[in-house]
């Protein structure tokens, strides 16, 4: 054979043997990687301040935009909005049609607020804060109460007890995850994250952890106490003294409590599961007179002389699919008993002045009735427009807390009711 055709030859064996390992190196590494893939997370990374630089931070700051507001509540010419977890904000109403933004109290875990003369009270996670609002431009901290509500948690996942959540960061990365074990992360970018896996069929819904959204009052003040209601309790504190509360008794309810109204010398709870009515003649030991109950759903409750009204809705943590307008007859305060059902599309918050009924009907807007006969209500303006959460209507003015905005309404012609003010939120 000749050297050429040996040189080929040999040339040609190379060539199938470069063509052999390269396919047994692919072999390989898909063999390496064809059990690991990729997911798309959304990561909430906790901020920590000391509890001594958080109390430091409670007074009259730089107003900042409204972004997630929850409780609000009216006091003279000023607007006191709860910015969920975050704090309180400070709108001058003396223009309704023009609020302004003045100012912003930090308090981290915020969620309720109740106000008795010029003191203000808020729930910092589990403390009680009492607020000297005088000056609403210059707020200033009389009183803490530690462990006042041990069910809110504020330290999550800190091993520090001396620090407390004032903030999370969000950030989305794409990491690999491990596809043999359901596709866990095979590393973790922090171990006290928050995570969501925007890769799940189930991710077009999803919020930032900053815990409870509540519904409508869970704080209330009668005369001379301050009554708060949490998921299982009502907590009594004392405050003839209004700049420092004292806890005077607690109250086990049951479960599923979210919201409280009171009425002259009666308590109104509202359950997941039913109405409570409470008598507080005794303050400090409230006793328990009737009881109505209705199938499981969120139900928000106000009251007159005569009825209580409460709206139930689906489509929350309440769980059950009910959405409608209960009127109850209260006369007899040891039985309530049912007058009529209206149905409603998803009612939160409603309002009574006079004969007018107010009712915050979800994405359905406003609706405002003429409740003069209860079996019979006459709507009078469906308001459409704002995702409706809360209202509180008195003096012909209707402040109404939405989705999109904080709305005042002029009702003073119930017949030709008109938009003063949006005041609109942080996208």
């Amino acid at each position: 054979m000749s050297t050429s055709k040996l040189i080929a030859m040999t040339k040609i064996f190379l060539f199938h043997i470069k063509i052999a390992s390269v396919f047994i190196i692919m072999l390989f590494i898909s063999g390496c990687v064809k059990d690991t893939c990729t997911r798309t997370y959304t990561y909430f990374t906790p901020v920590y301040k000391t509890i001594s630089e958080v109390r430091a931070n409670i007074k009259s700051n730089q107003p900042k935009e409204i972004g997630r507001p929850g409780k609000l509540f009216i006091k003279g010419h000023y607007i006191y909005l709860n910015e969920i977890d975050k704090g309180i904000h400070i709108l001058d109403n003396s223009n309704p049609a023009k609020p302004k933004n003045v100012a912003f109290i930090d308090i981290p875990g915020n969620m309720d607020l109740a106000v008795k003369g010029d003191i203000l009270y808020a729930d910092l996670f589990t403390d009680l804060v009492t607020l000297d609002i005088t000056n609403p431009m210059n707020v200033t901290v009389k009183s803490v109460i530690d462990n006042a509500f041990p069910f809110r948690n504020y330290t999550g996942f800190a091993a520090d007890r001396s620090k407390i959540i004032v903030d999370w960061i969000q950030r989305d990365t794409t990491v690999s995850v491990d596809c043999r074990n359901g596709g866990s992360p095979i590393w973790s970018e922090c171990a006290t994250c928050m995570v969501f896996d925007l890769s799940s069929s189930s991710a077009t819904k999803f919020s930032s952890p900053y815990g409870m959204g509540g519904s409508m009052a869970r704080f209330t003040i009668v005369n001379s106490h301050l009554y708060t209601v949490s998921d299982q309790s009502l907590d009594i504190f004392n405050i003839s003294t209004p700049q420092t509360p004292t806890f005077t008794s607690k109250l086990q309810l049951g479960w599923g409590i979210e919201t409280i109204y009171p009425f002259k010398n009666k308590l109104f709870i509202g359950s997941n599961t039913g109405m409570f009515i409470y008598d507080i003649a005794n303050p400090s030991q409230p006793t328990k007179q009737g009881q109505f109950n209705h199938v499981r759903t969120c139900d928000p409750v106000i009251a007159d002389d005569k009825y209580a009204y409460i709206t139930l809705r689906s489509g929350s943590t309440c769980a059950g699919y009910t959405n409608q307008l209960d009127v109850l007859d209260i006369s007899n305060i040891f039985q309530p008993s049912l007058v009529k059902t209206y149905p409603m599309t998803n009612p939160h918050g409603l309002s009574k002045d006079g004969e007018l009924l107010f009712i915050c009907d979800g994405k359905q807007g406003l609706k405002v009735y003429n409740a003069s006969k209860v079996h019979s209500l006459l709507l009078l303006k469906h308001i459409s427009g704002p995702d409706a959460y809360d209202v509180i209507a008195f003096n012909d003015l209707a402040i109404v807390s939405a989705a999109d905005g904080l709305y005042q309404y002029d009702y003073s012609d119930v017949n030709n009711i008109k938009l003063l003010s949006k005041t609109g939120y942080k996208k």
